[in-house]
């Protein structure tokens, strides 16, 4: 019997054009998209685990939110990020098997590769 690990995402919008309030709205946005995915998990990053140089907002970092999906799902994410975030300047970071990958795009091309370099990265392991 084979047990597939998930894949952790940690997607953070950077979007330095939009006031807290609208970037925070946009998240909860993107998350209430990505729970009626077929996802393992999904919620915003709580103040307690901040990364350095990131900005709270109401005990939860401001634009910055976790999923985990099985690895079969994890294509079906990636696709839904591309199409939802094609022109958005984001950071994606992706965890398997103790491993991470960080990549940054600010448009539809960087993005597209940023989402190969991560498949590439979770068939490698």
């Amino acid at each position: 019997m084979s047990s597939e690990s998930n894949v952790k995402l940690t997607i953070a919008l950077t979007n330095p054009d939009l006031d807290p309030e609208e970037q925070e709205q946009q998240t909860r946005n993107l998350l209430r998209e990505i729970q009626d995915l077929d996802v393992e998990s999904a919620e915003l990053v709580a103040v307690t685990e901040t990364p350095e140089g990131s900005k709270a907002f109401g005990g939860f970092l401001l634009g910055v939110l976790q999923a985990e999906v099985s690895l079969a799902n994890f294509k079906k994410l990636l696709g839904f990020l591309g199409d939802r975030l094609g022109n958005k300047p984001i950071e994606l970071e992706v965890e398997a098997n103790g491993k991470k990958l960080k990549v940054k795009a600010s448009s539809r091309e960087e993005l597209t590769a940023a989402i190969e370099e991560a498949q590439k990265f979770i068939a490698g392991n």
